[in-house]
């Protein structure tokens, strides 16, 4: 079940590095955290692909879930067809999201809402989901959510070629996902049995993303009065630069 990022909900973009201790999980500090593919001034995004990476990325999740009521005994495993990112900052991880992509096996999402997500296959959809988002909430930055974000829609769109997005989420943080990046629902609300609460099954088409950034990409100097998260994400030629380097180290 995915948690809202409450603290993005407005627009401030800094932290008191004094009020980050209680909730980020330190990396080991003798252990790689996983390959940087983002650096930013202030914190960088990585493959969370190494066993500290992942196990720091489980820890923060567990420690927000917990928060929520959502359970404290998830784990981030490798697994070919799953990709987990974090934020990091100073060796902190702030924010951590995993992509699951389609196989035989489906995705997590199809447990409770296959039949939804089998329509789309049908009309020959490539479907992939945003799972474990889990996100510091005393960080209000705007800019890392996007960030961890945009990178996590890279790998989809140019390395796996997705057509169709899916989360699941809480019937409380339905409104912040349509908000902020577009999504829609789908169906009805059903109660999801690994966190042990009600979920509705959201879906955003890749083809809306890419008009997105496209239109907003790279303007949060100048958002003018837009809302969403889009003029955070990267501007499309940044974009296409990173999505070739990322190409390049496969």
């Amino acid at each position: 079940m995915e948690q809202i990022p409450a603290a993005v909900q407005d627009d401030a973009l800094t932290v008191k590095p004094s009020a980050l201790q209680s909730h980020i999980v330190c990396m080991e500090p003798d252990s790689p955290a996983g390959e940087v593919i983002m650096q930013q001034d202030h914190f960088a995004i990585r493959v969370a692909d190494t066993e500290s990476g992942r196990s720091s990325a489980g820890m923060l999740i567990n420690k927000m879930y917990g928060w929520r009521g959502y359970g404290d005994n998830h784990k981030v495993e490798s697994n070919p067809n799953r990709i987990t990112l974090s934020a990091t900052d100073k060796g902190m991880v702030i924010g951590t999201v995993t992509l699951g992509i389609d196989s035989e096996a489906g995705i997590l999402a199809d447990e409770i809402f296959h039949d939804e997500i089998q329509k789309v296959r049908a009309r020959g959809g490539k479907v992939c989901e945003v799972t474990k988002l889990a996100f510091d909430p005393t960080v209000r930055s705007k800019m890392v959510l996007a960030s961890l974000l945009h990178v996590l829609i890279i790998h989809a769109h140019y390395r796996f070629h997705c057509t169709d997005l899916f989360i699941e989420v809480n019937p409380r943080h339905r409104r912040y996902y349509e908000t902020m990046l577009g999504f829609t629902t789908v169906g009805e609300v059903r109660q999801n049995p690994r966190v042990d609460a009600p979920a509705y099954l959201l879906h955003v088409g890749m083809d809306y993303v890419n008009q997105q950034i496209d239109r907003l990409g790279g303007t949060s100097t100048h958002p003018g009065k837009e809302r969403s998260l889009y003029p955070f994400f990267l501007s499309r030629r940044e974009e296409v630069g990173l999505a070739n380097r990322l190409l390049k180290l496969e």
